[in-house]
């Protein structure tokens, strides 16, 4: 049997501490609608995926021109704490509010001078992150997203993006 285009040899599940798990990856607005969504094995860490979640960026104009590939400001948790994606967000030119993991604020104190400054951090904007929790608490709201009763990836993913469909809609 030949396999099918566009569906990972894995199926996109992989194993973690709880086992056999699929990993979501997404962005969504600041309104907890997701713009783009992708699945890895449960085993995939965030930070890899980081690049290929913004390059998916796609948003549409409200009047002519092509669609939007940079968003004006990015809100992340401690998982996309890198040096490699904070130069991918500074070299887009993408303002950012990532927290700095402990080990990493140790590691540059421990450095001394050279270490270099710490990297910003607006509170304020960080506590809005909970728009992307409440997205994803949207999804959990469909018991087979929640507990992946889909074999494919494919069909898993069609489930993701109809019920993110949803949440779009008035």
């Amino acid at each position: 049997m030949e396999p099918v285009s566009g569906e990972p040899d894995d199926h996109a599940i992989g194993r973690s501490r709880g086992g056999l798990t699929t990993k979501v990856h997404a962005l969504s607005d600041g309104a907890g609608r997701l713009l783009v969504v992708l699945l890895t094995a449960g085993n995939v860490h965030d930070t890899t995926m980081f690049g290929q979640l913004l390059a998916a960026v796609r948003v549409a104009r409200a009047g002519p021109g092509r669609p939007r590939t940079r968003p004006d400001y990015l809100v992340a948790d401690k998982g996309y704490s890198s040096r490699a994606n904070r130069g991918l967000l500074r070299a887009r030119g993408i303002g950012h509010t990532i927290p700095e993991k402990a080990d990493q604020a140790a590691h540059r104190r421990r450095r001394g001078s050279t270490g270099g400054r710490p990297p910003g951090f607006d509170r304020d904007r960080y506590a809005r992150r909970n728009s992307v929790e409440r997205g994803f608490c949207q999804l959990k709201h469909w018991r087979g997203l929640a507990t992946r009763y889909d074999k494919h990836a494919r069909n898993y993913a069609g489930a993701i993006n109809l019920a993110a469909l949803l949440t779009w809609l008035p």
